[in-house]
Order: structure tokens, then sequence, then C-alpha cells
């Protein structure tokens, strides 16, 4: 549940202005804040799914290298001081209050002159700014909040490297219903001369994001062509080899499961590798690893260690649910799953409901804590035509304590479907994890 502190307030108010794409309202915001932005060297990714993960490895390399380095990532799933972080900590509520103040000072002045009013997004996008440049941020990895092109931190105009994690189908009402649609808006990212990462996941979309760094004459590097060699898996991590640029990475420990966590680490340093031939860092191969081992991303395949075992993931589309799927397969096969579900009503949910069958033993269906969440009836209607016993029970935390009250039953109990669920029983299982 979100903090009811007056800065949070005041920029949740803005949300009565709807989300808009498009990048006159931020730039006519910054110019007035005197573009804090430029001030700081950016890595910026975009992507369907993987780039919060792809943000906090590089984030924590850097903060390993001893770099001054801010993070700005969205959604939260415990509190909304997570958007914004400096060397690993969290903005604090005098700080964000202070910063609040002056953006409101300069969007009263748009008002007053008859301008548009900037949305929630990009006001808060101006107040991270704003305190990463207070902070004297050396480097800021910068997550796209939607999309790219239209997306108010695309208001950045010289990046030092853009990535661009995957390409899966997700928001097809505002960024497109054909993943090449979706890559192009993506690819808006991608400024000219700036080196630019992708990890697509089909050829039509890396046709697109390729011809768009070809027009743009930014140097692209494919890291989905980059295979992972010796790879372990257990439920506190994966681990892998690659060669990166020539460079061998041997035994690189990830604390966060999952195949699609060794793609976007190897995004990560492809990353860390354009920055160190830049020389913008002199890289150490044990802060490197150190910095991978210590990324954790809150909701992202987290497990919680007990009898039984607690997953929690924030699978929101069908890639994300297909990743879950394919990690569940991977450490529990074999093992009965209670798979506690709540989903916004906007997602592909045959597509996820597809991956979810492939693991979940039975269902109790939930709602996640937003206003486009799809009814627990509905949900558990949909789920209960895959076969498998569906229970409803709305209320999230009520949810999770049902699942605890089976949990002699299963091996496992993965709670998932959308971020905004995690939020709202993450405490709660992790207390009742000690019981």
């Amino acid at each position: 549940m979100t903090e009811n502190f007056k800065a949070i307030e005041q920029i949740h108010s803005f949300e009565r202005f709807g989300s808009k794409l498009g990048l006159e309202r931020i730039g006519e915001l910054m110019e007035r804040l005197g573009n804090p932005q430029d001030g700081m060297k950016i890595i910026h990714v975009a992507g369907t799914n993987g780039k919060g993960s792809v943000c906090r490895y590089i984030y924590s390399v850097l903060r390993r290298h001893g770099c001054r380095t801010g993070l700005y990532t969205s959604p939260f799933v415990v509190s909304f001081f997570e958007r914004i972080e400096f060397d690993g900590v969290c903005i604090t509520e005098e700080e964000l209050e202070e910063c609040t103040r002056e953006v409101m000072a300069r969007t009263e002045e748009m008002l007053a002159e008859g301008l548009e009013s900037p949305t929630e997004f990009e006001v808060l996008t101006a107040v991270a700014f704003l305190y990463f440049s207070k902070k004297n941020a050396e480097f800021l990895v910068l997550e796209v909040g939607l999309g790219g092109r239209g997306d108010s931190t695309n208001i950045v105009k010289k990046p030092t490297v853009c990535v661009i994690s995957s390409v899966s189908l997700d928001h097809t009402d505002r960024l497109g219903s054909t993943l090449p649609e979706i890559a192009r808006e993506k690819a808006g990212i991608i400024k000219t001369g700036c080196p630019v990462i992708i990890n697509a996941e089909t050829a039509d979309a890396a046709k697109v994001l390729a011809e768009t760094a070809y027009e743009r004459q930014a140097p692209l590097i494919d890291a989905g062509r980059i295979k992972a060699r010796s790879v372990t898996k257990s439920a506190s991590g994966y681990s892998f080899s690659a060669n990166i640029f020539g460079k061998s990475y041997s035994d690189i420990r990830l604390s966060m499961p999952g195949m699609h966590q060794v793609r976007n680490a190897i995004c990560a340093l492809c990353a860390i590798e354009l920055l160190r031939s830049k020389s913008l860092i002199t890289t150490d191969g044990a802060l490197i690893r150190e910095g991978m081992a210590e990324a954790r991303q809150p909701g992202r395949f987290e497990v919680i260690a007990g009898k039984p075992v607690i997953v929690l993931d924030g699978a929101h589309n069908p890639a994300g649910a297909e990743a879950m799927a394919e990690t569940a397969l991977d450490l529990f096969k074999d093992k009965r799953i209670l798979l506690v579900a709540g989903v916004l009503r906007d997602k592909e949910l045959p597509a996820m409901i597809e991956h979810f069958d492939r693991v979940a033993d039975a269902y109790i269906a939930t709602e996640p804590d937003n206003e486009r969440r799809l009814s627990a009836g509905e949900l558990c209607g949909r789920l209960s035509k895959t076969g498998k016993p569906c229970s409803v029970s709305a209320e999230p935390l009520r949810a999770a304590a049902e699942a605890l009250r089976r949990r002699d039953d299963f091996d496992v109990i993965i709670v998932s479907g959308s971020l905004y669920l995690l939020g709202a029983v993450r405490e709660y299982l992790y207390k009742s994890s000690l019981d």
C-alpha cells in the first residue's frame, strides 16, 4: 500500500490527467528545471520484460566499482520510495518533499500560462532527475516506463548506452498489436551514435531494431547471439559463463533464478563492457561477479525458503508467465504446485493461463491492488476451464492465508500474475514463513 505522505499525494494528484505518451509536457517541465538530466551518464533501458532486472544488474555492478549511481524504476512492489534509489539507499521522505516542491512550482507556472499539465509519471520522472542531479550522480540507470518513443524518460538527449531487453506483446492498446509495431515504439530510445544492446526474441522485432539503429548510425550489439555456457540451476539462483566482446566471463552467479535472468545478465554485462570500452569505468572481474551476485529485484521469481517453498513472481503478461513457468519446471518438476493468481483485466489472459496451466495443480484466484484488476470470480471461472480446481479469495491477504492453510497438500506455492498483487502479500508471506 502506498505511504500517505504529502509529496506522494501531490504526485498522485496528477493521475487525473491520465497516462499520455509524448515529450512536449516533460520537455517544457525539464527546461524550466534547468534540464538536470543532461549532467549524467545515462544507461537507458527499455523492454517488455526484463528491463527492471537488467537495470538492477548494471546498477549493482557500477556501485561495486565505486561509481556514484542512481536507479529509477517502476512500478514499486512494497514502497513508493523504491522507485528512486541512489548508491543503495532509497530517496527519503524529506528528499522527496524537497524535490517535489520544486517540481510543483514549475508545474504551477505551466498551468498558469495555460499549458497542458504534465502527467503523474512525468511529474515523478522530473522529481527523479532533479534528485539525482542534487546527489551529483555520475551514472543514472534509467528504466523506461511504457514503450520508449513517447515515454517521459526519453527526454534524455544523449544516453551513454541504450538497452532493449525484450520485445513481446503487452500494452497493445498503447504500443501496437504486432511485435514489429511494439519494437518500433521501443526503438524510439535509440539515439544517433549511441550504442544499443538488443535482445529481441523474434526475427521480425530484431529487424525493426536493427533498421532503426542503422538509420541513426547507432552501433548495435545483439546480446541474443551471445550463448551462455556451463549453466547451473538452483532455487537460490543460476550461474553461467559467457564470452562477451572477446572477454571471457566465467562462473557468473545470479541471485535471481531463471534462464530469462541469464539473458538479462548478459545484456547487463554487454552494457558494462561498453562503458569499459569507452574508458568510463575501469572494470575489475571480482567486483563484476560480486555486483551481479548481489543484484536482487523484488518479485522476480523471488524464493522464500520453507515448507512449502513460496515463490513471488510478478508475471504480468504472456512472456512473463512463460518465463515463470519455464523456471518453475526447471526447479520444481514433479512437485505439487498451488498457484495464487491475480491479474489485470487488460492483459492477454488466455496466453497467460496457458502457461499457468503448465505448472499448477490447483489455483486460488484473487485480485491485485489496482483499479484495473480482473475480478477473482471471473479469473477463477477462466482458470477452472483448465480442469484444475480453483477457489476464490478476492482479498490478497486472505488468499495468501488460504494458501498457507493448505500448505501440507503442496510442495510449492507460487503467487503470480501482477506485481500489484505481490506488494499486498509479500511481507505477510515472509513473516509467515518464519513461524
